[in-house]
């Protein structure tokens, strides 16, 4: 169960990532049609302005033309190679006007069809991106209630071992005082044996006598007269030998029995509740045995399923760091030039704590560490890592803060060149003083003081100035 809510959690991150980046793109793709629409609508608007101005050239071309006559040859040569030059500038303006029509309107089409895929997608990503939070939402509940549950068992599983323990510890006591108690019984019984043993001797005895007397006197018949005093005497005085009266038993009987009675001394007292008491922990250890183990299984289940994680992570991990570095050594080789580079892993054998090298070559020296390059060169190192990651997972925007401050003329040209390829999926916000980056912007925000020594934000849309610049120049 714990590794199914895992599972659905990295769904729905995963979900939630794509419409994100489904949403970014969908309005990428909205400005991009908004842009492609202006530009068509200013495409015909310059289209007909030019038809216009093609029209009104040609008028006076013959407006001109009679005119001819009263000017000079060199005055009309230089009057139609003007008019000539302007027609051949109106018309190029056009055909350029119009092809750019043409792409744009291809573009907004391919646009329009690339919108609507990414529309569907973006409603198939939100139905799952819903359901899905509702499963983790029911997951999390789940989760919680377990924690609440495994907290409980935990407060009772505590005392219940301390419980536990004591009712060993009093089994084992109860289990040498009913040692001991049997072989004090065992003595007894011995005792009790002999005691019967020389019992038995001593009847024997006088049953041996008795038959002796017996044999030796020979059975005499008594008369028994009884009157109000009682029984009259026999008159054996004479014929039967007195026999010992016994007072005392043997002195190994009396040892005997004095061992067996210090014996139960020691045993004390017996508690005839002991059963009763041990069947009761007996049940309540058995309980709580069932609960631990119950816990133990639970504790199994959690790690086997941080063991998933684990490897889960682990294996997405190395997928991307290999799309990463494959990137990388791309992307080096296009921003030095030349040359080659490659991450490395400092512990292959344990990707949770594994830390990341990069090892270059520049174009006409030998491989060595990031440490040993020069303040630009580590720049573009970093700026090929940044693009990198950026290739394999594109996000909305990227904010840059001066990352060409160490850069030359050249290298600032592959890096600007860079800037507009990866434009296509990220919108980039590039903080700079270097003018061949900025040349590469679509909108310029500038910062300057005002009269009032306030500072005043500028911007400007490089299309729009050159589309007015242009018009200047027509005009």
């Amino acid at each position: 169960a714990r590794a199914a809510e895992q599972k659905s959690a990295l769904e729905a991150e995963s979900a939630r990532r794509q419409f994100e980046f489904a949403q970014g793109q969908v309005a990428g793709l909205t400005e991009e049609i908004a842009a492609a629409e202006s530009d068509r609508e200013r495409a015909a608007g310059s289209r007909s302005e030019m038809e216009a101005n093609a029209a009104a050239a040609q008028e006076s071309v013959r407006e001109f033309a009679s005119e001819l006559a009263a000017l000079s040859l060199d005055e009309v040569q230089e009057q139609v190679t003007y008019w000539t030059a302007r027609v051949a500038v109106s018309k190029g303006a056009l055909a350029e006007a119009l092809n750019r029509r043409s792409e744009r309107t291809g573009a907004a089409e391919r646009l329009g069809g690339q919108k609507s895929e990414v529309a569907n997608r973006l409603e198939e990503a939100a139905r799952a991106v819903v359901g899905l939070d509702a499963e983790k939402e029911s997951l999390r509940a789940r989760e919680s209630e377990l924690a609440v549950q495994i907290e409980a068992l935990n407060a009772q599983v505590d005392p219940a071992e301390k419980d536990l323990e004591s009712a060993e510890q009093q089994e084992k006591a109860y289990q040498l005082q009913e040692g001991e108690a049997q072989r004090a019984m065992t003595n007894a019984e011995r005792s009790l044996g002999q005691v019967q043993l020389e019992l038995t001797r001593r009847q024997e005895a006088l049953v041996s006598l008795r038959q002796r007397v017996e044999d030796d006197f020979g059975l005499v018949q008594f008369d028994y007269r009884e009157n109000v005093s009682g029984p009259v005497p026999l008159p054996l005085e004479g014929m039967v030998e007195q026999l010992p009266v016994v007072t005392s038993l043997p002195l190994e009987l009396e040892e005997q029995m004095t061992r067996a009675r210090q014996q139960l001394r020691r045993m004390g007292a017996v508690n005839p509740e002991a059963a009763q008491e041990y069947e009761a922990e007996s049940q309540r250890y058995g309980f709580m045995k069932a609960q631990v183990e119950d816990l133990r299984n639970a504790e199994a289940d959690i790690r086997q399923v941080i063991a998933e994680l684990d490897d889960l992570t682990q294996r997405a991990f190395h997928k991307t760091f290999e799309e990463v570095a494959s990137e990388f050594r791309n992307i080096f080789v296009k921003l030095f030039g030349g040359g080659s580079a490659r991450l490395t892993l400092t512990d292959p054998d344990n990707l949770v704590e594994t830390g990341i090298e990069i090892e270059a070559k520049l174009p006409g020296r030998r491989e060595q560490g990031l440490g040993l390059l020069s303040g630009g060169e580590r720049s573009l190192t970093a700026i090929a890592l940044v693009f990198a990651l950026l290739k394999v997972s594109p996000t909305p925007v990227c904010v840059m803060d001066e990352v060409d401050a160490m850069l030359d003329e050249a290298n600032v040209g592959r890096f600007r060149d860079l800037l507009r390829e990866l434009s296509r999926d990220t919108q980039f916000v590039v903080i700079t003083h270097n003018r061949n980056t900025v040349q590469a912007a679509d909108v310029i925000y500038g910062v300057t003081m005002g009269r009032d020594s306030a500072s005043q934000v500028i911007s400007l849309k490089l299309d729009e100035i050159t589309e007015e610049m242009m018009g200047r120049s027509r005009g």
